[in-house]
């Protein structure tokens, strides 16, 4: 368990770092304003475990004083943003889109992002249109946009939190949450908040997606089955069992079928080696899944994965074979979620909790590879990123999301792409795609950058009204 959380804590809008000699990445979600996401990894230490000769006990919050002091980043971005109808569906739209950004780091167990985009209307919109875009602000979770990323605690924490817009969010075992990013309704912007605890042979990750607002809500527990029939191991969570569950209030961010799921897991590690500078691990595991209340909805997963980090790369990859039956599949809440959730993808018109999901099999591959020719640091420091989820049924459809993140020139050009295929080889297949180009000029603290995707927009009638974006513009910040 101890690489594999790695996979349930690529999360969150992580803390723009200040350096003196890097830019930071930009990773873009798709279906938003392409904030600066990224994603959030435990510690080197953290996710490969302890070293045989270490201690395995989890630490306990320290001020940041004591590790090094605080450090603070500013940023201010000013583009000229175009938001763009398709297939007719009404005008096009131009705002004035300034950005604020102040960091504030206390280390690697204490940190503040806070900022938010606001959009001056330029032209279009309507007489009734306001100076501010309405939209962006018109209900309570919107202010949560405000606090981008917040972090108390990492994890070799007993306890650890952290909030933000979530990005790529995946609940542990990610049975039942996958790659799912709470901002990815273009109308809606919540802050959402993951917590970890440690207590003996129990590890614990609960999250909300919404923290001003009843939305969706899971919690997975572990079990160190070694631990509890031998006493504290030296290697924890080499043999696990999970069990974790998610339910949808449906009330924030428009209004859904309320949608609850469950799941059991089993997780060992076959292989687990490590040094000072590098490791490798093995896993198998299994599990089974509901819907309860619904009888016949079930599913059951069975797969491997390998982890592996040296002091310039650092690989994970998955591989599972799944079964579904009754209209339950692994993943439900994912990528697409806060979309589907309105209107599935396909032909239906239908919400995704009323769409009768084919019975039958599956095959789904992660893969997860950061490099860096310098050496590993944050993720806001590689070189190439590159991250991948695809899954393949029987029945002839193929979902997939993927990132890609570069960084040339001595880290002074970014280039960043993202995109999501939802039912691919089916009719209505659903795809959305963004990018992002960042160049810094004049020694790095002043840069360019230009923005541009694909929208979709839920209506009150439940359609989702297809739209892009393109911006342009100049930001400055003391980065280096």
């Amino acid at each position: 368990m101890r690489l594999t959380r790695g996979w349930a804590v690529v999360l969150l809008l992580p803390l723009l770092l200040p350096a003196t000699s890097r830019a930071q990445e930009s990773d873009v979600p798709v279906g938003v304003d392409l904030d600066e996401t990224l994603i959030l990894e435990p510690d080197v230490d953290a996710s490969l475990g302890p070293a045989e000769d270490d201690p395995v006990e989890p630490e306990s919050f320290a001020p940041a004083s004591t590790r090094r002091s605080w450090k603070y980043l500013w940023r201010m971005e000013a583009t000229t943003l175009t938001l763009l109808p398709r297939h007719g569906a009404g005008e096009d739209e131009g705002f004035l889109h300034v950005e604020p950004t102040l960091v504030a780091d206390g280390g690697p167990k204490l940190g503040l992002n806070l900022g938010a985009p606001v959009r001056l209307r330029l032209w279009g919109g309507g007489r009734s249109a306001g100076l501010v875009r309405k939209e962006d602000w018109d209900t309570p979770s919107d202010w949560g946009q405000w606090v981008r990323f917040f972090r108390l605690g990492n994890e070799s924490s007993r306890v650890a939190l952290w909030g933000g817009a979530l990005d790529r969010y995946s609940l542990l075992s990610g049975h039942l949450v996958r790659h799912y990013s709470n901002r990815s309704n273009p109308d809606y912007h919540p802050a959402g908040v993951v917590v970890t605890g440690t207590a003996g042979p129990l590890y614990t990750e609960a999250f909300a997606s919404d923290v001003l607002g009843a939305r969706l809500m899971g919690a997975e527990v572990a079990l160190d089955v070694e631990h509890v029939l031998f006493g504290r191991p030296r290697r924890p969570g080499r043999y696990a069992l999970s069990v974790s569950t998610v339910h949808d209030w449906g009330r924030a961010g428009g209004v859904s079928k309320p949608v609850t799921l469950a799941h059991v897991d089993g997780t060992a590690v076959l292989v687990a080696r490590r040094d000072k500078v590098s490791g490798f691990e093995a896993q198998v595991f299994a599990g089974w899944g509901g819907r309860p209340r619904e009888g016949g909805a079930w599913g059951v997963v069975a797969g491997s994965g390998v982890d592996a980090l040296s002091p310039t790369l650092d690989l994970r990859a998955r591989l599972e074979v799944r079964r579904q039956h009754g209209g339950f599949r692994q993943g439900y809440f994912g990528p697409d979620y806060e979309l589907a959730r309105f209107h599935a993808a396909g032909t239906s018109g239908l919400p995704l909790a009323d769409v009768s999901f084919p019975e039958g099999y599956s095959a789904y591959g992660e893969l997860l590879l950061g490099w860096d020719e310098v050496g590993l640091g944050e993720v806001v420091q590689r070189h190439l990123l590159l991250t991948l989820g695809v899954e393949a049924f029987t029945w002839g459809r193929v979902d997939g999301d993927g990132r890609l993140g570069v960084q040339l020139l001595h880290r002074g050009l970014e280039v960043s792409l993202h995109a999501v295929a939802v039912g691919a080889g089916q009719p209505g297949t659903r795809y959305l795609a963004a990018g992002e180009v960042r160049w810094r000029v004049l020694g790095g603290g002043l840069y360019a950058l230009g923005r541009g995707g694909t929208l979709l927009y839920p209506t009150a009638e439940g359609a989702l009204r297809p739209g892009g974006f393109v911006s342009v513009g100049m930001g400055v910040d003391n980065a280096r």
